[in-house]
This record gives C-alpha cells, sequence and structure tokens, in this order.
C-alpha cells in the first residue's frame, strides 16, 4: 500500500491535481478493505468447514463402516467442475450416502486431462477402496485401510441422506434434526400410520371465565346452572353434580343470555384467528338447552373482532335479538331471530359498552351502558334514535357497570363509585335541553351500595333487589324501594362479585371474579361449585396410582384435584408462580418447579412443604423423578439439567450432579426405564441424551441411544413421535405431548387450541390423528391419569382444565405394533379424525 505524502510548496496546477489524487487513494483504500473483508470471511468460512468436517468425520466414517459390514459397496463417481460426488449403492441400488471427494491434486487441464480420464481415474481408485471396504474382515482392518484410502482424497460430508434402518432427517425452521431408526424397524418406509382405536370424550370442564365478562351465569328451570369458559357452554346441574356441554362455537365464547321461554339460549364469541393467522368470522348463535341442537346461526360475516354483548328482547316473546359488536365503534345491531337477518344497526360508542337490553315491556327501546355512559336507545321504522343519560348534579362515575328495569319502569343503574342511580322518566329540562326538547330519563334518586364497584344488580320476583358488590365483596338484598334488608360478605379468596343468579328467589348463585361459582343463601353462606385458575397455566402432573392431578400456574396457586368426585381437594398460595410439576413415584409427595429458579417438595397430606431448595436465577420449566424416585431431574432456562438423590421417600434431597451441553434452556425430559439414562430436548431443537449413571455425562454418539426404552415420554422431538409435526412447523407449534401408559397413543397439546391423540409411536410425517376442541387458547400441557382412563389438558390464557374420557381401543402393544407393521357425560358430537 502506497502512502500519499503531501507537498507544502504547492503551484497553482498542482493544487488543482490534489482532488483527483485524494479521491484516486480513497478508491484504492476503499477496495483494499473490500479485499481485507473477503479475506475475513473467507478465512471465516475456511474454519467453520473445518470445524465441520471434524464434527463430521467420526459419523461419516461410522456409517462407512456400518454400510461395509452390511454388504454396500460404492458404485460410482460422477465428477463436476469443482468438486467429484461419490455415490453409495445398496445390492437394491438405492441411493444410500452421498459424500464429496476432494483432490489434493491441483484440478485444472495440464494436469486432470480430459474429463473422461477423470472419471476413469476415480472410477478404478473408488472401486479399489470399495472392494477394499467390503472384503476387510473386522473392525479395525476396515478403519485402518480407509485411512489408507483418505492419504488420497478428503471426505467431506455433503448431506445426511437416509440409511436403511439407520437414521432419517426433520425440519424444523430450517434446521436439520437427525432421528435414528430403531433395530426392530426393518422397512421404515413401509409403516403405516393410522390414527388411534381410541378416542377422547369430554368428560368434565373445570373452571368458569367470571374475571373479565359479566352477566355469564344463569340459571335453567332443568336445575341447571350455565355458563362458560374457552370455548365451552357448561351446563352444571347443581343437585347432581353431573355437566352437559354445548360445543359449536370455534372460539372462546364471550357472553350469554337467555330466551324468556328458559329453553333458548344465544351466546357470542371472539374472531379469533387461524393457524395460518387469519381472522376467523366470529358469530351469535341461538340453541336449545335441552337437545343441545343449533337452531340459528346470527351475523356470520357481519361483527368485527367478536361478540361483547347479546339481550333477547321481552315484550314480543324473545323475538329480537340485540348485539354488539367488539369492532372500534361498538357496533348495535338488532336481528329478527326466526329470519336471522338484521333489522337494524348503528355505531353506539368508541367507549367500552358492559351491557345491553330490551326494556321488558317495549322492546322498542334499548338501553347500553359501559365507560362514561349510559344510552337510552329508540327504535323506530329501522332507524335508531339515542339519548345520553345526563347525570346534572350528581357526579358522573367514569364506569357505568349494570343495569336492570325495575318493576315501575324506572333503570337502576350500578356505577365505578358504589352507588346505585334510579333513573326516571321527568318532563325535559329546558334550560339545560333547550326549547322543543323531549321527555327524558334523568337520576331521580341515588343510593349508597357498596365500597367500590356495584358489579351486578338482580332483580327478584316481588321486586326485591340484589347487588353484587367489588371491593365489599359483599351481596345486598334491597326492599323495592331500595331499603337494605339483607347482607352477606363472600370469602376473600374467591374474589368480588361479579353476576348473580336466582335459584329460588332464597338460594342464589354467585360469580365471582376469580373464576368461581358459589351457591348459597343469606342465612347459611356461600360454598363454592366451581372453581379454577385465574391466570395462565403451564403446570401438569397426575398422580402415580390415584385419580388425582395437580396443577399450577401464573396466579400462583398450586391446586390438587380429583377426577372422579370432578372437584378441587385442596389449593395453596406461592410467592411466586409455578410452571412444572412431578410426583414422586410413591405418591406421596409432589414436587413443584418455580419461576425464579426454586423448587419445593409438597406432602400431599399435610400439603406442608417437606423439602426446598434453588438451582439458578432463572424459571424452572420440567420436573421429572426416576422410575424407582431414586433420582430428581430439574431443567432449568439456564440450560442446565440439576440431578438430586432422594430419599427417605422422596423427603430428603442431595445434588447428584449437573447435565451441562445445551445451548438454549431445557423445554422437555424423560427417563430411561433403568433410571440410568435420560432424553432432554432445549429451546433451540436439539434431542441430547445422558449417562446418568456414569456421572451425568454427555453421550455424543446419539445413535447409541436408538433402541432405549423411555420410562416416559414427554420429549416433543424424537423418532418416535416424529409424526406428530406438521410440514412447515414453527419450533414452538407442540407445547407438549404425553404418551400413555400402555405406549398405544400419544396425546399433543398445540398452539393452535387444539388437542390431538396419535397412535404411538408415530415416526412418519404426516401421521392422522383425532383432533379435539374447547380450548380458546394455546394448549399447554397434555397428560394421562394413572390407569389412561382419562387425559387432563390445560389452556393457557383460557384458565380452563378439561378432563378427557379414553373410550375404545384394543390391547395390541406398542411394539407389536410396529413388528407388525414393519413386518359419561354428554356432549355435542365429538370431530372426526383429520
Amino acid at each position: 500500500m502506497h502512502s500519499f505524502i503531501p507537498s507544502y510548496d504547492v503551484s497553482a496546477d498542482s493544487s488543482a491535481e490534489f482532488p483527483d489524487r485524494a479521491s484516486m487513494m480513497e478508491v484504492r483504500l476503499q477496495a483494499q478493505e473490500d479485499e481485507i473483508t473477503l479475506l475475513k470471511a473467507s478465512l471465516a468460512d475456511a474454519l467453520r468447514r473445518i470445524r465441520l468436517h471434524d464434527q463430521l468425520l467420526p459419523l461419516l466414517k461410522q456409517q462407512l463402516i456400518f454400510a461395509c459390514m452390511n454388504g454396500w459397496v460404492i458404485a460410482s463417481i460422477c465428477v463436476g467442475s469443482t468438486t467429484w460426488t461419490l455415490k453409495v449403492y445398496s445390492w437394491k441400488l438405492k441411493p444410500i450416502l452421498f459424500v464429496l471427494l476432494r483432490s489434493r491434486v491441483r484440478r485444472n487441464s495440464e494436469k486432470l486431462g480430459n474429463p473422461e480420464r477423470q472419471r476413469k481415474r476415480l472410477d478404478k481408485k473408488a472401486m479399489s477402496s470399495a472392494n477394499l471396504l467390503t472384503r476387510s474382515p473386522s473392525l479395525e482392518n476396515t478403519w485402518y485401510r480407509l485411512e489408507q484410502w483418505e492419504n488420497n482424497a478428503t471426505l467431506l460430508l455433503l448431506s445426511c441422506v437416509r440409511l436403511p434402518g439407520q437414521s432419517i432427517k426433520m425440519f424444523i425452521r430450517g434446521r436439520p434434526i437427525t432421528m435414528y431408526i430403531p433395530s426392530n424397524i426393518q422397512n421404515y418406509e413401509d409403516l403405516k400410520m393410522e390414527p388411534p382405536s381410541e378416542r377422547l370424550q369430554l368428560d368434565w370442564v373445570y373452571g368458569y371465565r367470571g374475571r373479565d365478562c359479566r352477566a355469564n351465569l344463569y340459571f335453567l328451570p332443568t336445575g341447571e346452572a350455565v355458563y362458560f369458559i374457552a370455548c365451552v357452554i357448561v351446563l352444571y346441574h347443581i343437585n347432581n353434580r353431573t355437566q352437559r356441554h354445548y360445543r359449536k362455537h370455534t372460539d372462546c365464547v364471550r357472553c350469554l343470555t337467555l330466551h324468556p321461554d328458559k329453553v333458548r339460549v344465544a351466546s357470542g364469541q371472539t374472531a379469533g384467528v387461524d393457524k395460518d393467522g387469519k381472522p376467523l368470522q366470529p358469530c351469535v348463535l341461538i340453541w336449545d338447552s335441552t337437545s343441545l341442537v343449533t337452531l340459528q346461526q346470527i351475523g356470520l360475516g357481519t361483527f368485527q373482532r367478536g361478540v361483547g354483548s347479546v339481550a333477547f328482547s321481552f315484550a314480543d316473546s324473545g323475538a329480537f335479538l340485540c348485539v354488539i359488536d367488539d369492532s372500534n365503534e361498538h357496533m348495535l345491531s338488532v336481528w329478527d331471530c326466526n329470519k336471522c337477518i338484521k333489522y337494524a344497526e348503528v355505531k353506539s360508542t368508541n367507549e367500552a359498552v358492559f351491557a345491553v337490553e330490551f326494556n321488558p315491556s317495549d322492546s322498542t327501546n334499548i338501553i347500553t351502558c359501559g365507560k362514561s355512559h349510559v344510552y337510552f336507545w329508540t327504535l323506530n321504522a329501522g332507524q335508531f334514535t339515542k339519548k345520553q343519560g345526563i347525570f346534572g348534579k350528581y357526579k358522573k362515575p367514569k364506569f357505568i357497570q349494570c343495569f336492570v328495569f325495575s318493576l315501575t319502569g324506572d333503570v337502576l343503574t350500578g356505577d365505578s363509585e358504589g352507588n346505585i342511580m334510579t333513573w326516571g322518566k321527568s318532563a325535559a329540562d329546558i334550560k339545560t335541553l333547550g326549547k322543543g326538547a323531549k321527555e327524558t330519563l334523568q337520576i331521580t334518586r341515588q343510593t349508597r351500595a357498596h365500597e367500590g364497584s356495584v358489579f351486578t344488580l338482580c332483580t327478584l320476583q316481588g321486586g326485591a333487589l340484589l347487588s353484587g358488590g367489588g371491593k365489599d365483596r359483599k351481596i345486598i338484598r334491597w326492599s323495592a324501594d331500595l331499603a337494605p334488608e339483607r347482607e352477606c360478605e363472600i370469602p376473600e379468596k374467591f374474589g368480588a362479585v361479579r353476576t348473580i343468579a336466582d335459584v329460588d328467589g332464597e338460594e342464589l348463585l354467585v360469580g365471582t371474579t376469580r373464576n368461581a361459582i358459589l351457591r348459597g343463601t343469606f342465612s347459611d353462606g356461600f360454598v363454592a361449585i366451581v372453581q379454577g385458575h385465574v391466570d395462565e397455566m403451564w403446570g401438569l402432573a397426575t398422580h402415580p396410582s390415584q385419580n388425582i392431578f395437580l396443577t399450577c400456574g401464573h396466579d400462583r396457586q398450586v391446586c390438587l384435584w380429583k377426577t372422579e368426585e370432578h372437584k378441587l381437594d385442596w389449593c395453596i398460595s406461592l410467592e411466586e408462580y409455578g410452571l412444572c410439576a412431578d410426583f414422586c413415584p410413591n405418591g406421596s409427595v409432589v414436587s413443584v418447579g418455580l419461576s425464579t429458579g426454586r423448587w419445593m417438595v409438597l406432602d400431599l397430606l399435610t400439603m406442608e412443604v417437606v423439602s426446598e431448595s434453588i438451582d439458578g436465577n432463572e424459571q424452572l420449566s420440567v420436573m421429572r423423578y426416576s422410575p424407582d424416585g431414586s433420582f430428581l431431574a430439574v431443567g432449568s432456562h439456564d440450560n442446565f439439567i440439576y440431578i438430586y438423590n432422594v430419599t427417605e421417600s422422596g423427603r430428603r434431597y442431595s445434588r447428584f450432579g449437573k447435565c451441562n451441553g445445551h445451548s438454549s434452556f431445557i423445554t422437555h425430559l424423560d427417563w430411561s426405564k433403568d433410571g440410568k439414562y435420560i432424553m432432554s430436548n432445549s429451546g433451540d431443537y436439539e434431542i441430547l441424551y445422558w449417562d446418568i449413571a456414569a456421572g451425568c455425562k454427555l453421550l455424543r454418539n446419539r445413535f447409541e441411544s436408538k433402541d432405549r426404552e423411555w420410562a416416559s415420554y414427554t420429549c416433543v422431538l424424537g423418532f418416535h413421535v416424529m409424526g406428530v409435526w406438521l410440514e412447515g412447523s414453527d419450533g414452538t407449534d407442540i407445547n407438549a405431548l404425553c404418551r400413555s401408559h400402555s405406549e398405544r397413543m400419544v396425546a399433543v397439546a398445540d398452539d393452535f387450541c387444539k388437542v390431538h391423540l396419535f397412535q404411538y409411536p408415530c415416526p412418519k410425517p404426516k401421521a392422522p390423528s383425532h383432533k379435539y376442541e374447547g380450548h380458546g387458547s394455546h394448549v399447554t400441557n397434555v397428560c394421562f391419569t394413572h390407569s389412561d382412563s382419562h387425559l387432563l389438558s390445560m389452556g393457557g390464557k383460557d384458565t380452563c382444565i378439561l378432563q378427557w374420557k379414553v373410550v375404545g381401543g384394543g390391547a395390541v402393544d406398542s411394539r407389536e405394533r410396529l413388528a407388525s407393521t414393519s413386518s359419561a357425560s354428554t356432549s355435542s358430537p365429538e370431530p372426526a379424525a383429520s
């Protein structure tokens, strides 16, 4: 590189040439910098190739030895301009392996001559090498002769094409993952994938959506409470303790109303999106609560984002349905229920709308309320006229939470200030509204009712009124003239009162903001008949010998449930939220992994913490006991698996070792049946195997683990479950899977609100399955009960736990199936296999 030394004694000509010379030097400098950049890139690529060569050469040698021992020979070499491709063939003349031969001799016309001579020379060399390989009597001799062959050429692996009886590749987000085929599968191509003979029937739904929905609990003349969670509407008989399920909605149900005939129900849902992210069309379904048959579908393709509120008219026996959608303008529309046609529509407000109702004595009058407003609508000849409620001398609340009609025709509203406002008809205030103003509804009385919001109002026969409070959690009974008569306070653990349903004038059903439904009276108090989580759930574990299961989630609750009684056994609150859990094989304790790296062991009978520890400072993702209960493996987001010795029947733990080798966070792990090995998955789609008995040693040769039997199968990546992945899947599309204890089926929880049931093993792409809907959010976990009689699935944001009954099926063992191949609840109808 030449330096430029300027002269300080310059003439006019030389000064004129100075910019040109400087620009030329800049161009040369830039060219040299580009050349240096290219050299750096070439060096980095060369280093990468060397590392790749060092990593793959042992595997290639092993594959070639394996090929030679099974009678495979090298058949031909294809010569290219810069590389030569060596093809390895079997006796059946099927391509098996492709490698590159890079000669150490300079490849140019002077040295190599014509292409035909190149081909003959390499064919002769390759065939002689193949003869050496195939005639080698022992492994040692084979390896020695292979090294001799390498003296003349360098082997580079081009791609890991499947070797018959050995491996196959799957790709996730473009990343190849090698799966080694077990020895008991002789003809992989001939494997036939079928859906399992078993099927799932929805048995029970745990939970209720009260945290963010209103007016969604009704009592039917059949003795059933009707409410919803996720995509399921539950009809729960409060005396018989049985459930029926309406399951025709395709996404989360948002609202519910009961027809004046007390039989028909209208329910609206959110829009949602499909697996490709395209929005789905929301609608309102009108259905028969006795037969669970859908009668009408209202507004498909009309509503935006979802349906927020629905209401039947009363004065004309429910001939019309009023709907408010979740668009920015919160469109208010009225529909003819019998003809399923829209009668009128208008933009209501840009603010949130909480409730809508027809005047029970006049179907042309409709009221809506929500944030900072209460509107009185008049419908005439398909056109709406709106009047805004004027608060006048009274403080305008931030939210009008609810309203009802009194027997006298007045409107009673409950607001965020804790007041009940009485709105009555009065002559127009000319000073305020101007001349020509018509009769309007104005506040005639303000009644202080609750501390905090009034979330719900419910009228009783005879004119009495019930109100439910937020902050004070009180239920108050008022006389017809709003004099307080009785009150009670619900326990703090259930949250605030969200909605009230009258059973018989004395007994009540109460929905709460912490997703519980209570039953009781003012005299006897209230007990929970429905309970659930209130935030996203991830941790799920079933007991090894009893019909119970445990859940934990972001609401910091750990809950133990009974599958036969369909109820919550106990629930404790933690300081951090739980993400994973597992029962000790003796069944006396359960370990729970938390979000801070801490984990604890709980006694099932006393609910006491018998042991706790901390591993790192990141969240834990999996807890798994070895089959005999002597070890506990703890998978963390710090990329490590911590191994503990377990003694004293699961009450004492001491660190045994740490598995270090993953380059991303641990997602799933399983123990081998002998309790000596672990298979693990990570966030970057790695499958690693560990020899725990040898001191948590990483097994570099994954081929050696292909025939190992696993006590459980929850890893989402592995040969035996390769077929559960759809083509082009994102690596996060499947959140969890679980193999049945019979090893005949595998259940899958996906990111598209579905539960799948596949045959096990499921090693071929595009395997068929039975697909089940019900969740309204990503399904975070699935788990079979100890006897495989039921499957539990839990949703994420929908806070719903679904209990499925496993029906049908024979008694064919999974290994027999592989060998032969290679050689009482009522619900709407179940979907067919996909």
